[in-house]
């Protein structure tokens, strides 16, 4: 399966994961690889939601109406900061849950979704590869 990513210019190895992700899909959506764009989505999605931090489902419980707190922002909480290996574990998790799930469609009998799960693992791979790990 053809990639766009064959095509992108190599980034600075020190350059972090997200970044390279974000220059990524860039180069991806420009050339129109729905594979890729998919895959580089994907894994920053699953980065940005790694950061969110739980609330408690009783957060704002037993409060009445004159102390919940009103305005913009008045309820966002504080992200949580990822170090680069985190990001890194968070990505290659998406690559290990597309390489099962390829295994799985081609016991289903569906060889086209499995092709396209191990492009965009592939494409996941591409941008750790060109990480500070990748040496």
């Amino acid at each position: 399966m053809e990639t766009a990513q064959g095509s992108a210019p190599r980034t600075d190895p020190a350059t972090p994961l997200r970044q390279r992700l974000r220059a990524a899909l860039g180069v991806a959506m420009k050339a129109g690889d729905r594979v890729a764009v998919a895959a580089l989505r994907s894994g920053l999605s699953a980065i940005e939601n790694a950061e969110a931090v739980d609330r408690g489902e009783d957060a704002d419980r037993g409060l009445a109406i004159e102390q919940i707190a009103i305005g913009v922002g008045a309820t966002e909480a504080e992200r949580r900061v990822l170090t680069e290996a985190d990001s890194e574990r968070i990505v290659r998790g998406e690559i290990d849950e597309r390489e099962a799930a390829a295994r799985d469609y081609d016991l289903a009998g569906r060889p086209e979704r499995a092709e396209r799960l191990r492009g965009e693992a592939q494409v996941l791979v591409a941008q750790l590869a060109d990480g500070p790990a990748a040496g």
